[in-house]
Order: C-alpha cells, then sequence, then structure tokens
C-alpha cells in the first residue's frame, strides 16, 4: 500500500507532474466507499456536478478517513513536508453515458492560492479507464505558470466556470490515468489536465483531495476552513475544522450545501457571474 515516496518516485513526480498508480487500498474497501458516495449524491438528488459534491469530510466521518488515511499522507508528505492541511476535497463522478467533460485546465488558475505548494491525491473508488472518462494530463506542464484560460459556463464542462486553457498545447501526448479501485494517482497544481466523457456502461467515481503546507494562503476577506491532517500549523491562515460531529443525515447534508458553496464562492470570487449561478 502506499507510503512514503522513494527517490525514483519522486524524480519522475518531478519530472511529469503526476505520479500513478500508487496503491491505496483493497477494491473491497474502495467499494464500500464508493456505496457512500453514491449515498451522498442520491441524498443530493442525483447526477451532482463536482460543485456540489464539495467538502463532506467536514460532515461525514467516511470522507474524514478518506483525507486522514495515512497511506495517502504519507506520500504526500514526502512531496510538501511533514505538516500537511486539507484545502478542500470533493466527488468526481461520471455515470454510464453521461456525456459532461472536464476541460483542460490548470487547477492553480482560479483556486486563489499564492503558492505551488499543492498537491492533488486523486483517489479511484471505481475503476477509471479511457472508456469511462479517466482523468488525462499532459505531462511536464506543471513546469508553465498559470496560462490564459477562458471561462466558457458549457453545461457539459463540470468546472466551476467551465474553464479551459487558451494556450496551445501537444495534446497527441496526453497521457491516461488509469487506475483500480483503492489506486490513487498525485498532481501538481499547475499541471495542464482534464477528461473526456463516460462512453461506457460503467461508472467512474473518484475522490480528489486537495493538500497544501499551512504557509500557503488564500485570498478573500474571511478565512478559509482548512483540517490539519498532519504536523502543525504555525501560521494561522485557516479556521481549522477537527473531524465531523454527530449530526442527523440532514444536518450534515444542509451543512455541506452550505460549505460547498462557500468553497465555490473563493474560487468564484472574482468572477462578473451573477450570484444566483455561483
Amino acid at each position: 500500500m502506499a507510503g512514503s515516496l522513494n527517490s525514483a518516485e519522486l524524480n519522475e513526480y518531478q519530472e511529469r507532474g503526476i505520479l500513478f498508480p500508487l496503491p491505496v487500498m483493497s477494491a473491497a474497501e474502495a467499494a464500500g466507499y464508493l456505496d457512500a458516495a453514491n449515498q451522498l449524491e442520491e441524498a443530493l438528488g442525483g447526477n451532482c456536478k463536482p460543485v456540489e459534491l464539495s467538502q463532506m469530510h467536514l460532515y461525514y466521518q467516511w470522507a474524514h478517513e478518506l483525507i486522514t488515511h495515512p497511506g495517502i499522507l504519507d506520500a504526500v508528505e514526502s512531496i510538501l513536508g511533514e505538516d500537511l492541511i486539507v484545502w478542500s476535497a470533493g466527488l468526481f463522478p461520471k455515470h454510464p453515458g453521461q456525456g459532461t467533460i472536464v476541460g483542460w485546465h490548470q487547477d492553480g488558475t482560479y483556486w486563489n492560492l499564492d503558492s505551488q505548494q499543492v498537491v492533488t491525491a486523486w483517489l479511484a473508488l471505481s475503476e477509471s479507464n479511457a472508456a469511462n472518462g479517466c482523468m488525462r494530463v499532459i505531462p511536464g506542464t506543471q513546469e508553465w505558470s498559470i496560462q490564459p484560460h477562458r471561462d466558457t459556463y458549457s453545461e457539459t464542462n463540470v468546472l466551476s466556470r467551465g474553464q479551459e486553457v487558451e494556450t496551445e498545447f501537444p495534446e497527441d501526448e496526453a497521457l491516461d490515468v488509469v487506475l483500480s479501485p483503492g489506486q490513487m494517482s498525485l498532481h501538481h497544481v499547475n499541471l495542464v489536465h482534464g477528461s473526456g466523457p463516460n462512453t461506457s456502461q460503467q461508472q467512474r467515481t473518484g475522490y480528489a483531495i486537495r493538500y497544501i503546507s499551512p504557509q500557503v494562503k488564500q485570498t478573500g476577506k474571511e478565512a478559509p476552513t482548512g483540517v490539519l491532517v498532519r504536523g502543525e500549523d504555525r501560521y494561522g491562515n485557516y479556521e481549522l475544522s477537527g473531524p465531523p460531529a454527530l449530526l442527523s443525515p440532514e444536518e450534515s447534508l444542509t451543512q455541506m450545501q452550505e460549505a460547498a458553496r462557500s468553497q465555490l464562492a473563493a474560487v468564484m470570487q472574482d468572477t462578473d457571474l451573477p450570484r444566483d449561478k455561483k
């Protein structure tokens, strides 16, 4: 199972901006978490966009277990160091025949974070392959600065603004991030990546966890919520949250929705999109 990265793995991450596949848990364990994820999506009405499925780690024990999984933390610590905060986490589901995509983009474009000390762990709760719309990346583009993006607000692009990178890049060099249930990838915040539609009869769901070093700041008027998952916070840039409180299912769902809206507002603060669309 995943643990501290060795020198060859670290070199691969530094050179390509992504490292995979890394084993985290058994397929049976992943299936249990997938059931919990599906139940949450059903409670929200089904066929949810990722922006609706964010921040459940603050209110659901199963999601908190994933962000604090020792195997994930050991691997991320190898890159970011011993002090780790979870800035956000969320589900990325694609159901059979669903035509939604994730446009080619860099995560750092609209996150309003002032550092590249950010790593995303993408944990596969189901099979993730080319047919069902696995993540695709352009290796090496983590060396780029943040490039111009256009906001499409496309109904088929599930990103917060339907954002797409405007800079030309060698799409023929794209790498399919194929993962089995219980495996994860780690990718750099500036890596150009996206994914195509699910053209199969197989569900594809992943859980994306965004880890940062405590010194990383997010711009905005209020301190965002973070979860200290390893080490110490010597900077105080985040309002730290502990494990989820024991709430009723209704309370958990309502509070998660509010947290998801707050997270979305933080990454939409510089847009002119009307408030009812944020």
